[in-house]
Formats: C-alpha cells, sequence, structure tokens
C-alpha cells in the first residue's frame, strides 16, 4: 500500500472547537478516500516532511481526491488542477466578500464585528447588551483632562494613568469616547495590500483610508467627553508634531518657548542651540535644510543666532504688559477689525466670480441641448458635451460651498481683554506654568532678529475664561492661575474658535524696546 500524508484546514480557532463538526467531517472524508484507493495515511514526524507539499510537480507526486486522483505531472492533471485551484480561490473570494459584506453592515448597526483585541481601552462590547464603559474609562477621562490642562507629554500621562505609552496617543485620538464610532480605515483589498510572514505562514493585509463617502459614523455609546474637548485635543496634537514639541524629563530645561517660536523670514521653527551660550535659531540654518532649500530655489533664511537670555525677556515684555496696554490694543483692534473688513470684501468678489461662472455655464448647457433637439448634434456628441459641462458645474458649485465661511465678528477692546486674559500673571509664573498655558493657548510667535513680528493664537480653549462656572474648564489652566475669573463670563465662550493675529511687525517694532 502506498503512504499519504491527510490534509486537513480550518480557518479560524473556533471552527477546532469540539463542539464543531469540521474536523471530524474532513477526516471521515480522507480515511474513505484513503479506503478507495489503498493507501495508508501517515503523520508526517518532522517539520521538513511538510515542504513536500511544496514540490508535487516536481516529484510527480499524485493527489487523490474523494472524485479521483490528480497527476499534476500529466496535461489533464496540469489542467484539472490549475482549474481546481482557480475555482477554490474564486469560491475563496466570494466567501471573503461575503464576510467583509457582513462586517460592514455590523459596522453600520452599530455593532462590533472583531473580537476583544480590537476594542478601544475602555470600552466593551456585548452581543446581549451592546457597547458599555468599562471601569478604564475613567483613566481615559483623567487623560483627556491632563492633556487639556497642558500636560502634553504621552510619557508623563502614561507613568501618572499607568497606561502603556504607546497606546496614550491612539487613546487620545479615538472619538469613541464622544460616543461615536468612527471607520475611517480599511483593509486594502488590491494584490499589493497583502503582507506576508515568514515560513509561509497567513500575513495580513495593511490598512488604508476609506473613501469619504465610505467613513462609517454611528453613535453607541453616551459621550464621557464633549465633542469640542476632543477637537481641541485633536488641534493640539496635530500642533504637537508639526511643531515637533516633545518632553525629557531628564534634559535641563532652560527654554521656555522653544517649539512655539517660528521664522519671521522663511515660516519654519525656531530650534534651540546650546554651546558656550543658548541660541535660537531657524530650522533652515541647517546645512541639510539649506541645500533642500536650494534645490527648490528659496533664497537661504537671512535670520540670525539669537541669544535666549536676550529674545525671552522681549517675548515675556510682550504677553505680560504689552498686551494689556489700552493704547497698543487699540491698534490691534483697529487692524484686526479692518482685515475682517478686506477678507469679506475679498470673499464676495470671489463668490461674484464664480456664480457669473456658473451662469454662463447653465447656459452653455442649454444651447447644446437646443443643438441637439434641431439635429445639428448627435446623442453621443450631445452626451459628452453635457458630462464635461456637468464636470465643471460640480466643481464650481463645491468652490462657491467652500468659499462661504461664517463672517467673523468685529472686536471690541473689551473682547480682546477678555481674550488675553489668561496672561494677566504671566510675569509671576514658572517656567513649566508659561509653558503649560502656551501649549493650551497654542500661539505662534514669529520672530526674526529680536523683533517678535506677529502672536496668532490658533486657538482659545473653550471655556478657558470661565473656570468659576465650569470645573472641567479650570483644567485647562496652570493651578496657580485657575483661580483668576473672567472679565465677563458670560461672554467667554463666543471666542472658543476665534484665530486672532494680535499683533502686526510695524506695531511690535515700535512698541517693543531693544534691551
Amino acid at each position: 500500500m502506498k503512504s499519504a500524508i491527510e490534509l486537513i484546514r480550518v480557518s479560524t480557532e473556533g471552527q477546532a472547537g469540539e463542539d464543531r463538526a469540521g474536523i471530524p467531517a474532513q477526516r471521515e472524508t480522507n480515511r474513505r478516500t484513503a479506503q478507495a484507493y489503498g493507501l495508508t495515511i501517515v503523520r508526517p514526524e518532522k517539520f521538513t516532511d511538510y515542504a513536500l507539499l511544496q514540490q508535487f510537480i516536481d516529484t510527480e507526486t499524485v493527489l487523490y481526491l474523494p472524485d479521483g486522483p490528480i497527476d499534476l505531472a500529466s496535461k489533464s492533471g496540469r489542467l484539472l488542477g490549475t482549474i481546481r485551484a482557480a475555482l477554490a480561490g474564486l469560491e475563496r473570494r466570494e466567501i471573503i466578500e461575503r464576510m467583509n459584506d457582513a462586517k460592514e453592515s455590523m459596522r453600520r448597526a452599530g455593532k462590533h464585528p472583531g473580537g476583544e483585541s480590537s476594542l478601544p481601552y475602555g470600552v466593551a462590547y456585548s452581543p446581549k447588551t451592546g457597547w458599555f464603559y468599562t471601569a478604564d474609562a475613567e483613566k481615559v477621562r483623567t487623560a483627556f483632562r491632563l492633556f487639556l490642562s497642558g500636560e502634553t507629554s504621552y510619557t508623563l500621562l502614561s507613568q501618572k494613568l499607568h497606561i502603556p505609552r504607546t497606546n496614550v496617543r491612539f487613546i487620545l485620538e479615538n472619538p469613541i469616547y464622544t460616543g461615536w464610532r468612527v471607520y475611517r480605515e480599511k483593509r486594502d483589498p488590491s494584490a499589493i495590500g497583502y503582507v506576508g510572514r515568514p515560513g509561509g505562514r497567513q500575513g495580513y493585509r495593511r490598512k488604508i483610508e476609506r473613501a469619504p463617502e465610505e467613513v462609517i459614523r454611528v453613535r453607541v455609546l453616551d459621550a464621557i467627553l464633549s465633542e469640542g474637548d476632543f477637537n481641541r485635543v485633536q488641534q493640539i496634537i496635530g500642533l504637537k508634531k508639526e511643531k515637533h514639541w516633545r518632553s525629557y524629563a531628564e534634559a535641563p530645561n532652560r527654554y521656555t518657548y522653544n517649539g512655539f517660536l517660528t521664522c519671521g523670514d522663511c515660516a519654519s521653527l525656531l530650534y534651540t542651540h546650546t554651546a558656550k551660550d543658548e541660541f535660537y535659531v531657524c530650522k533652515s540654518r541647517n546645512t541639510r535644510e539649506a541645500r533642500l532649500r536650494a534645490a527648490r530655489g528659496l533664497v537661504p533664511c537671512s535670520n540670525s543666532y539669537m541669544l535666549r537670555k536676550k529674545l525671552e525677556p522681549k517675548i515675556d515684555f510682550l504677553l505680560g504688559e504689552k498686551l494689556r496696554e489700552p493704547e497698543f490694543l487699540s491698534r490691534v483692534v483697529d487692524e484686526f477689525n479692518a482685515g475682517i473688513k478686506s477678507s469679506v470684501n475679498t470673499a464676495d468678489t470671489e463668490r461674484t466670480l464664480v456664480n457669473q461662472k456658473l451662469a454662463n455655464l447653465e447656459a452653455k448647457r442649454r444651447r447644446i441641448l437646443e443643438a441637439f433637439f434641431d439635429g445639428a448634434i448627435d446623442k453621443p456628441e450631445r452626451n459628452s458635451r453635457i458630462a464635461n459641462i456637468d464636470s465643471e458645474l460640480s466643481a464650481f458649485r463645491k468652490i462657491l460651498l467652500d468659499s462661504t465661511p461664517a463672517v467673523p465678528e468685529v472686536r471690541t477692546e473689551v473682547d480682546f481683554e477678555e481674550i488675553l486674559e489668561p496672561f494677566a500673571e504671566w510675569e509671576f509664573l514658572e517656567r513649566d506654568d508659561k509653558r503649560t498655558l502656551l501649549a493650551t493657548l497654542c500661539p505662534e510667535i514669529r520672530v526674526e532678529r529680536y523683533v517678535i513680528k506677529s502672536l496668532m493664537l490658533n486657538e482659545v480653549a473653550e471655556g478657558g475664561n470661565e473656570v468659576s462656572q465650569n470645573p472641567a474648564a479650570g483644567a485647562s489652566l496652570p493651578e496657580r492661575f485657575a483661580e483668576t475669573p473672567a472679565a465677563r463670563p458670560e461672554r467667554a465662550h463666543r471666542y472658543g474658535r476665534a484665530r486672532l493675529l494680535l499683533a502686526a511687525a510695524r506695531h511690535l517694532r515700535q512698541s517693543i524696546p531693544r534691551r
């Protein structure tokens, strides 16, 4: 009798359970096949025996199947084997597609199609009761509160909350804690999306971004975090990445403004440089960056090395004193309001031009239809021209929709005093408290040759001035500063998303003395 190897396979661990009939059924089928062809089933004694499966054609091995043997070395056997393999591959693809469609249906229905390992931190799911928070959700709430208070170091948050450091950023970026389950990625179904594993083991498929129409957003939980706070955290994370904010507990902390300064000449980040003295220097002064700028045809940055001990007092003077002077603030308010009116006029002009273009395209579309009705053009020509016109119409309508932003409010000096209230005790804050406040308000300070060209607040923290009314908002300020009340708390929420250019270069040159 001939010896043969018995092949039994399952797709998941659950299918190999004792309560499932998959493996016993395969064993019974193989037993009947062996009896029909006089075969003796043997077990491989070492792992290298399995390598024989890859040598069927080279060694003219015959495959004995329930409906007959296949000799892959013969023409008919190779043809039959190829056809059966193609059909098996097609069937497997159809099974995968049906499985993926079922999972997508579960996602859209607010259910969880995966296992426990794919659940967010602090969240659990049961097919009977649905989604619910675990005890670890309190750690998540604390992580968001600390991050909004200015503690932006993932390492320190990990140590305080006993959460793996690599998990902290993913927790802070997951919208599940606002109550929404959002699926923005999917597995790449293409051939290049598959990543194999060594030894022929089953691999995995890379994740890719979903198209906008494929993104799934389903309400599954009660929120433990407001969407405003979540969006605020995403902005800080984005700035942390963009401006390379880093925190090293063991490193000497002498620079107050590193990570918050940009070059007034080329808009690159200002880095710190410590030698005999301590300096702030533009990133583009680096040899590699200078070569990249030259390759792009850009002129070299003219900003110079700036001494920390000379530059930081100027910025302290601006934030702690100058921004609170009525005369200086009045000039800033006038320029800010003038900029709003100018931007509104420009936007109105652009919208007028787009509307004219839309009207012209609509008229052209009508002329094409009239030409078709008169018999001047045939149907394929009409369809081709109409398709081009519709494509242009869609593009210009999108431009018109995107070019209609909310009109900013005209500000008064009182408004700006409320916005700048957190800087009232700037001169009394320690270095760490200053950086905490800066991280919360996310300013962009442009400096060139010791001249502060502009100070931009990308976003004022929501509720940041409403400390006396909202305890959660109090965490957004340093502890020693959290007791400062708002000048007019009932209006503080209006500036949650204000984008303010606080000073122009000419004002700052005139008003800040050179020390």
